[in-house]
Formats: structure tokens, sequence, C-alpha cells
């Protein structure tokens, strides 16, 4: 194998502007993101930059992974990472794959991070995007960094599955099945006199840090209910039902469960007692913006500066499934733009990598530009019942996109209604 070549930190300035190179990210995700965790000068990555993990060249899925993020054998690329054996080792890897034009960038911590004429990026609202570490420090008495309160709740979501919590969770989690926050009736949030009794019930104010999770456990269709296993998109759910309501900091654990057993932290089988408080702290909602109800989902499908984005599989855009064994029409909403989510109603592949961690932000701000949802606009993301939509929208805000909201209604209210238009097929133009 013919030795690696460094690049100086001019020479790299130079490939960024001429774009020729794709530049390689191999640190964790969440440092790409924005987290500082070796003690870097400032947070983030090199700009244009993409996420690829260390962790992720030893899976049998690797190359499905270069496939997905459009990496390829002729691709000019520079690897960098914390360390320099960390930026040889996965040049290696890439060179064992077919891929000849490798080079690696050593001088990252030392030069880039501490340089400001060094271009860097972040994801905007990384903050909401926790690691395992942090949740770690955080119940062992510490004070992780960006945390500046003294009450938390971490809470394992699911969905009528006390046994995926009570098979394992983080140490002192309490659980939260999402038909707290959200009606089987509608799958629409709760009143806010519900949403405020179950906070109050859970031990949850509007000043309380509040930690989701969930845990993902192969959802199958043929299931009574489907989602009892897609416990991470519930996690998500909660998140949107929480700000909506006026819980002030909610943070959500980056790939969920899955993150925290692949970080080798003990897990606890102890079934953790909910402390109440006396009063929820404001009047619900204190965000209503955030929620989009069938009459504005109508108003937002005819205006220019906004669109309501559908978040679901392409063959329930297509009419030919209703996604769910309770929702019995098939089709769509006229006029939506799609944003598919993935294989099915339980599944988001389009918005997260193989170990469940978010999709790198750039990918997915690409993938929706092409269909014309940008931040310019106002965006109501909808699905069948709100949780894929309530995890596209948590994207667009954790990018800071300014006025995003969840058609909480989603296909199952609309397509409820015989009033209400819909279509099947695949479209005569785009939307």
């Amino acid at each position: 194998m013919p030795e690696l070549n460094n690049v100086t930190t001019g020479e790299l300035l130079t490939m960024l502007e001429s774009g020729t190179s794709k530049i390689i990210d191999v640190r964790p995700v969440d440092a790409y993101n924005g987290w500082i965790i070796q003690a870097e000068a400032r947070g983030g990555h090199i700009k244009g930059a993409k996420s690829l993990p260390e962790k992720w060249a030893l899976w049998p899925e690797w190359k499905t992974i270069l496939d997905f993020k459009q990496i390829s054998p002729g691709d000019e690329l520079i690897i960098y990472g914390y360390t320099a054996e960390q930026a040889s080792v996965m040049a290696k890897r890439f060179m064992q794959n077919g891929y000849s034009n490798v080079s690696v960038y050593n001088d990252f911590l030392a030069e880039w991070t501490s340089g400001e004429e060094y271009p860097m990026e972040k994801l905007p609202n990384y903050r909401m995007l926790v690691y395992p570490e942090w949740v770690n420090s955080l119940i062992t008495g510490g004070y992780p960094p960006e945390y500046r309160n003294d009450r938390f709740v971490i809470c394992h979501a699911h969905y009528r599955n006390r046994d995926a919590y009570l098979g394992g969770h983080i140490p002192g989690a309490i659980d939260m099945d999402t038909l707290a926050l959200e009606a089987p009736e509608t799958w629409n949030r709760r009143t806010p006199d519900e949403l405020k009794k179950a906070f109050e019930k859970h031990g949850i104010t509007a000043d309380t840090t509040v930690v989701l999770y969930g845990k993902f456990l192969n959802p199958n269709n043929d299931d009574p209910f489907p989602g009892s296993a897609a416990g991470h998109i519930g996690a998500i759910r909660l998140a949107f039902i929480m700000m909506y309501a006026g819980v002030k900091d909610v943070r959500v654990l980056n790939g969920g469960y899955r993150s925290w057993e692949d970080a080798g932290y003990p897990v606890s089988t102890e079934d953790e007692p909910k402390r109440p408080v006396p009063s929820f702290g404001v009047a619900i909602p204190a965000k209503p913006e955030l929620a989009v109800d069938t009459p504005e989902a109508k108003e937002i499908l005819r205006s220019d500066d906004a669109e309501l984005v559908c978040v679901r599989s392409y063959p329930e855009y297509l009419g030919e499934v209703s996604g769910y064994n309770y929702i019995k029409k098939k089709g769509r909403i006229p006029g939506t733009v799609f944003a598919e989510c993935g294989s099915d109603a339980y599944h988001m592949e389009n918005y997260r990598n193989l170990d469940h961690t978010t999709r790198e932000y750039h990918e997915i701000a690409a993938i929706w530009k092409r269909s014309g949802i940008v931040p310019e606009k106002h965006l109501a993301f909808y699905c069948g019942t709100g949780w894929r939509g309530s995890e596209a929208w948590f994207n667009a805000l954790l990018m800071d996109w300014p006025r995003i909201s969840v058609y909480d209604g989603g296909w199952f209210e609309w397509s409820n209604d015989p009033d209400n238009p819909w279509e099947t097929g695949a479209p005569t133009e785009k939307q």
C-alpha cells in the first residue's frame, strides 16, 4: 500500500476553494455537529466536510454507507480526525476498498480549529441533540457542557410498550408512553388541560431539562401495534409536543438507546418512580405556532410563501397503501411537497444513519432544496399521524429554520373528512 500523502493547512484551503476534493470527517457525529469533545478551540467541522465516523468502518454495511453518502472510488478524498492515527486508519480502509486518491490532514486540532481564518460550520442547534457521554455526566452528578440547570428528567419514550423500558433503560430514566401526550382517537396532541396533568404526573415543569430517547425494535407492519417497536420516533414526537406546550429545554439523545448501548454504559431494569410536581408553571400552549391544524393546513396549500410537506413513504404518497392498519383511505393531500421518510410508517431511513443518529444535516437540506423545501418558506411537516412529521420538523429545528410547524392531523385527520380533496397515482407535475 503506498504511503499516505499528508496535506498542509494551506493546501487544504486551496482544495476547498477549488471544490475538487471531498473532505471526510471521521470523528463522532456529535463532534461534527458542534459539540466540543477533545478540547478543540472551536466546535464543528471543516466547512464542506462530510461526516463518516470511524466506528462505521468496521460494519458490514460500510460500502452501502459510502453509496448512501455519494462517496465514489473516483473521488479525491482528504481524511481528518482528532488524531493522525485515526485519519490514517480510515484512509487505509478507503484504499483497501478501491479508493486510490486518498490523503490525510493531520492539523485539524493544532491549526484549523485554533485559526479563526479557517472556515468551520456546525449544526446551529446542536445543543438539542445530546450524546451518551453528555447524558452519563448528567445522571452521575456532573454538569455537562451547555447545561445550566439544576433539575432534569430523563424520559424513555415508548408506545404501549413498558416491557421495552423494563427490559433495559438508561439508569434513572422514567418511562413515558406517547399516549400520555397524544390522544388515540385522533393521534393529535392532547388538550392543554390533559397535557398539564400529564407533565405534572411525570415530574416535568416548563423549567425542567428533559432528555428524551427511545428504543428501536425493528417494527413489523404485521404486528397489531407496529409503533410499539419504533420508540425513537415516538421520543421525537414527545419532544415536539413538549416544546409546543412550553418546556424550555428539551434534548434528544442522538441515536436513542442504540447510542447508549454502543457507548458501553450500564443499563438498568429498575422501574423508576415518577416524582409528580404541583404545577407545570406556564399556560399551555406556550408556543402554539409550532402546531398546525386542518384550517391552517388549507391556508398553507393556497400560499406561495408556504409548503405542506409530506413525510411519508412513496407507496403511501402514491396511494398504494395507507401506511397504517387503522387508516382505510389511501392517497395524499393534493398540492403537498414530498419529503420521503423511508420504507414505511415506522422507519425514517432517509433522515437517519444506520446507527439511528440523525443524518448529516447538509444532506437533508440538499434533498429538501431539490423539492422546493427551503428555510425562506413557512413549512408544515405532516405524515399519517404526526410521528414522522415531528422528526422531519425536528431536523429543521436543529438547522434553525425560522418558520416550521407540524400539521398535527396529517393524513389520518384529512382523509376522515369526505369533503377534503385527495388524489392517488404519480403526480403529473412537480409539486
